[in-house]
């Protein structure tokens, strides 16, 4: 059986479409940003093609969904499954803060290159940029702080698809969150610390997939790629 069998259970990420700050990489945390008219465009086109019976995403194979609590997450869900209740997975989605964006605290709503100027100027970082996978954000979570919230949903998941490792029965899970925070995700499903280099890029309204090597719960993987399934 092969590793892109859909028996083994998979992860998806989904990140929340474009809003007005994500148009000009502004830090996005705990402001409550509401998705553009083009964000929403973004978020229907990948549910037309990705999600529904047979594609990509198979809501009867969903079994649990995790969703941040910020509106642009929020919207995202809906758009993705509809709002028809407790009979779509967006019914039975969970709100939790373990995959809120990270909390940038003082650098809310600031670019990298404000940051590090702010910074430049009260004496910080002379011998090296600051960088928010080792350095953290003043006023907001460290490194450290996001890691710890991120392995504990991750232990969750691990426990409702542990049982299901060969099939056993459908153990999909989709995580619908943010840009950075899904990004910090992928490296600890992967048992890497926060700071190590690992280059990814996830645009608004995308999908990512992390799943297990050879049905193994103790070998945590991403996809470099996969196929689709076939559409008649």
């Amino acid at each position: 059986m092969s590793d892109l069998d859909a028996s083994t259970p998979r992860v998806f990420l989904a990140r929340h479409g474009e809003t007005e700050w994500t148009k000009n990489g502004r830090y996005t945390g705990t402001s409550d940003i509401e998705l553009t008219a083009h964000g929403m465009e973004q978020i229907q086109s990948t549910a037309i093609q990705l999600v529904g019976p047979g594609k990509l995403i198979d809501p009867a194979r969903v079994v649990q969904i995790w969703v941040s609590p910020r509106k642009r997450a929020q919207q995202t869900l809906q758009l993705l499954f509809g709002s028809d209740g407790g009979s779509s997975p967006a019914g039975q989605a969970t709100i939790t803060e373990d995959i809120a964006e990270w909390d940038y605290g003082d650098y809310e709503g600031l670019i990298v290159s404000e940051i590090r100027d702010q910074r430049k100027e009260r004496g910080l970082d002379r011998e090296r940029k600051w960088d928010i996978w080792r350095d953290g954000c003043e006023g907001g979570e460290s490194a450290q702080q996001v890691a710890d919230r991120l392995d504990r949903l991750i232990d969750r998941i691990r426990d409702v698809q542990m049982p299901c490792m060969n099939g056993e029965k459908a153990a999909d899970v989709v995580l619908v969150a943010h840009g950075l925070i899904l990004r910090a995700f992928v490296k600890r499903w992967l048992g890497y610390p926060l700071d190590m280099p690992l280059p990814m890029m996830l645009p608004p309204g995308g999908i990512g997939i992390l799943s297990y090597k050879n049905h193994d719960i103790d070998e945590p993987a991403f996809f470099i790629g996969m196929s689709l399934p076939y559409q008649k």
